[in-house]
């Protein structure tokens, strides 16, 4: 069976009459120029090397061109096979900080890219290098909430990345802890997948005790790692309005610190991996962990192929072009020696 892979484009097969149109309304108006310098027999003595018909081969070229790239564009196939491929990769369920200390710098300067952005920065590297594995999200701060069960979508996993912000859990607070319980029990129920959280968050628990949590997945044969992201000197929280988030008094604007001592214990216990944000080499650190875990099949996808025929055209399309190359408007001077349209001894070739 012959299809089109982007039939869309053959809908610009109906600019050929258009350029048709055009050119028979070019020769149209030269030869009324010609008209009035005289006769037209007269004025075609007096150029005797312009054929007549050369112009129409031109068009006719050109034409066959246009439609050929336009058949090219609509990527011709012919011929289905159906194919199945199993997808081998691991379930792994990220749990992000959106608490309003992931607002502060990330790094020392307090005017650098706050720590919510890093995070989304580093999630998106890790979700582009997870085509095969199975990407869950959770957000949290004084609770958490599903933002996306587990799925093999990536695209679906950027959109709903890029909606993360500090304003989309009404309590305050950072519940890693809560985040934890809820990624480890949004997995499947299947023993053979392997399974790991990966917390994304500044370190500072204020609502329970995230240590456990890790300790109880891990027994649960969930890996538990953590990403830190902000800085250990600490860094003010900015606000809306322009300024900072004060203490209680109202003297002192509040800083919030990278709690890496946290971080590093929580991983410990989920025999996981504790890797510094700010680190150049943070991504690769943590998929390089994700790469030696053991993969599983998590689906089979079945897709039909096809067999392009672009290049077929692609082909006819070259020799065209260089046929085209070679066409001149002038009359080829082997040629006048040949009488094809007349009886006479002139040739309009």
């Amino acid at each position: 069976m012959f299809s089109f892979a982007n039939p869309q484009y053959l809908y610009l097969l109906l600019l050929l009459p258009a350029i048709a149109g055009m050119f028979w309304w070019s020769r149209r108006a030269r030869q009324a120029k010609l008209k009035t310098f005289g006769r037209s027999e007269v004025i075609e003595q007096l150029m005797p090397d312009v054929s007549r018909y050369k112009p129409y081969i031109q068009l006719t070229l050109e034409l066959l061109i246009v439609a050929l790239v336009i058949v090219i564009l609509a990527r011709p196939r012919a011929g289905a096979s159906s194919t199945s491929t199993t997808v081998h990769g691991i379930e792994m369920m990220v749990a992000v900080d959106v608490s309003n200390s992931m607002n502060a710098s990330a790094t020392d300067d307090p005017q650098d890219i706050s720590r919510l952005q890093r995070a989304k920065m580093i999630l998106e590297k890790i979700i582009d290098r997870s085509q095969n594995d199975k990407v869950g999200l959770v957000v949290f701060a004084g609770n958490a909430y599903m933002q996306m069960p587990l799925t093999s979508d990536v695209s679906s996993a950027k959109l709903f990345l890029n909606s993360i912000n500090t304003n989309m859990v009404p309590t305050q607070g950072t519940a890693i802890g809560a985040a934890i319980e809820m990624a480890a029990g949004s997995f499947s129920q299947s023993k053979k997948s392997q399974k790991t959280i990966i917390v994304i968050t500044d370190g500072e628990n204020f609502e329970d005790d995230a240590v456990a949590a890790a300790r109880q997945a891990e027994k649960n044969g969930i890996k538990v790692s953590v990403m830190g992201v902000g800085s250990t000197h600490g860094a003010p929280i900015p606000m809306p309005d322009g300024g900072y988030l004060m203490d209680d008094s109202g003297s002192q604007p509040v800083v919030t610190y990278l709690n890496e001592e946290m971080a590093q214990q929580i991983a410990d216990a989920g025999d996981g991996l504790y890797v510094n944000g700010n680190a150049g080499d943070a991504v690769e650190t943590l998929r390089d962990m994700l790469d030696k875990l053991a993969k599983t099949d998590l689906a089979t996808v079945a897709y039909t192929q096809h067999d392009e025929q672009f290049p077929v055209f692609a082909w006819i399309t070259l020799i065209l072009i260089i046929a085209l190359m070679f066409v001149m408007e002038r009359k080829n001077p082997w040629l006048k020696q040949f009488n094809f349209f007349t009886r006479n001894n002139e040739t309009d070739q």
